[in-house]
């Protein structure tokens, strides 16, 4: 049996007037991997800022590791804590700074004495980048974050993620404006968190991306979640003309 990283039942989000979220139930196993998919204005960004805790909800319960969340008291460091790191398409890395210090920003390993402990995080930033088989400028810890690649800059992020023993990563259009070859990079990335068995919620447009790492595809329009598909049971084509399917009846 799976062991669930994520569990949220009945969720409902409100702006004023506007039913942004409506009755969201959706679970997500230990090293699976979903892909979350819609249009503009579906209601991902909002489903995914509420996960990780900088939007709360209004009525409905996530459970977390096992864990009930307080809707009251939930907030980023609390998604940290409970192990969901998230990496946006707008990215969160210092461009003058050094891949070992990115990896460590606003969570610095300290000695006893209080300072950071550079040596050790040195050590931690060398070992990942190995793991994560980064190769020439992006192989050394002391390369400058402006020097990467947009997919060895996601894939720092993402690796940043795993440095904190995260147990759900969310990808914000991680693939967006790279070419292919940087693309397969962060694809490759995904499926590494994978084989950690880490849980991955991907937001994409991209339906090759998807069908690639993806275990199970969630549909959102609207606010609502009309759709759900597992990859086991289709193939992309098929998945493809049930997406569209999904979206026009969610519209009706």
């Amino acid at each position: 049996m799976c062991s669930k990283a994520l569990v949220l039942t009945d969720i409902n989000k409100w702006f004023g007037p506007i039913h942004a979220l409506r009755n969201i139930n959706l679970s997500i196993n230990e090293g699976e991997v979903i892909a979350l998919l819609g249009d503009n204005g579906a209601g991902k960004s909002t489903l995914i800022k509420l996960i990780a805790g900088i939007e709360s909800f209004d009525s409905g319960h996530i459970t977390i590791q096992n864990k009930s969340i307080d809707k009251q008291g939930y907030n980023v460091k609390n998604a940290r804590n409970l192990g969901i790191e998230t990496v946006y398409q707008s990215g969160s890395l210092g461009e003058q700074q050094s891949v070992w210090r990115n990896l460590f920003l606003g969570r610095h390993i300290r000695t006893r004495l209080g300072f950071i402990d550079q040596k050790q995080e040195r050590q931690q930033a060398q070992q990942l980048l190995q793991k994560l088989d980064f190769r020439g400028v992006g192989a050394n810890i002391d390369s400058c974050v402006s020097q990467l690649s947009g997919g060895e800059r996601q894939g720092l992020a993402i690796g940043r993620a795993m440095l904190f023993n995260a147990k759900l990563v969310i990808l914000d259009e991680p693939t967006t404006a790279l070419s292919l070859g940087e693309v397969e990079k962060v694809l490759c990335f995904i499926e590494t968190l994978k084989a950690q068995q880490r849980a991955c919620l991907l937001i994409t447009h991209n339906m090759n991306d998807a069908y690639r790492v993806a275990d199970r595809f969630v549909v959102m329009d609207r606010g609502t979640i009309v759709a759900e598909y597992h990859k086991a049971d289709m193939d992309q084509q098929s998945l493809q003309q049930a997406l569209l399917s999904a979206v026009g009846r969610g519209a009706a």
